[in-house]
């Protein structure tokens, strides 16, 4: 008759012949940016609210254009919320509308710092348009994550031999390897970039001299990384 094995039990804390050590490791490290995003918001006015839409279509699409010429600088462009409200005043009684604002904004994310300073110049030359931003990231697929993941094991398993050898024993085997976290950032630089009134030009022409290119620093982002490992140790002599 065949006899089932007794399960061993688990431990959490250790034995006296399994004795376990717990060990944090972290890593922080500091790494140029590899993008930044900046909005775009564009805005018309006007007392016909046709005028209002086709005068938003036509800068959203001069805008549009300007922003694609830059190519491979451009890693996304994406188009949030349209609004067209009106603009209510009253008069005795009775409300009536007193002109139509219109507004579209843009978020567009590069990877060429250079050509992001002359962008953001020359978007914040045309009328009624406002420029937020930059805003410097790290792309979610950065190698700098996966290095920061592994310096942190490194120092936790450095870390327990430490205490190893402490003890004058050694490490045996690895238990339990625990993710407590790895964040980026949050370091964001802001410039805003802001041209709301109508010039001389008039209500339906956009600046054609290109402003001098914006003087950008980008900011150093910080990636921490944090784990924790359980490893048991050979039984130590402690006589």
């Amino acid at each position: 008759m065949t006899q089932t094995p007794t399960p061993t039990t688990h431990h959490p804390y250790g034995t006296p012949t399994t004795p376990h050590v717990t060990v944090r490791g972290e890593a922080h490290l500091e790494v140029d940016p590899e993008i930044a995003h900046i909005t775009i918001t564009l805005t018309a006015r006007s007392t016909d609210r046709r005028t209002t839409l086709d005068d938003l279509t036509r800068r959203n699409t001069t805008t549009l254009d300007l922003i694609k010429t830059y190519g491979d600088a451009i890693d996304k462009l994406e188009t949030g919320t349209l609004t067209i409200r009106p603009e209510l005043t009253r008069h005795g009684r009775a409300e009536r509308i007193r002109a139509y604002h219109g507004s579209i904004q843009l978020t567009a994310t590069l990877n060429d710092f250079t050509a992001l300073g002359e962008l953001i110049a020359r978007l914040a030359n045309h009328d009624l348009t406002r420029v937020d931003g930059p805003w410097w990231a790290l792309r979610p697929t950065s190698p700098h994550h996966a290095t920061a993941r592994r310096q942190a094991v490194q120092e936790a398993l450095q870390r327990a031999r430490e205490y190893a050898e402490a003890l004058d024993t050694r490490l045996d085997a690895l238990l339990e390897l625990n993710d407590t976290g790895t964040h980026s950032g949050p370091h964001m630089a802001r410039a805003g970039f802001s041209t709301q009134a109508m010039t001389h030009r008039g209500a339906g022409t956009e600046a054609t001299t290109d402003a001098a290119p914006v003087d950008l620093e980008p900011v150093r982002q910080t990636i921490d990384a944090q784990v924790e490992a359980s490893f048991t140790l050979a039984p130590p002599n402690l006589g």
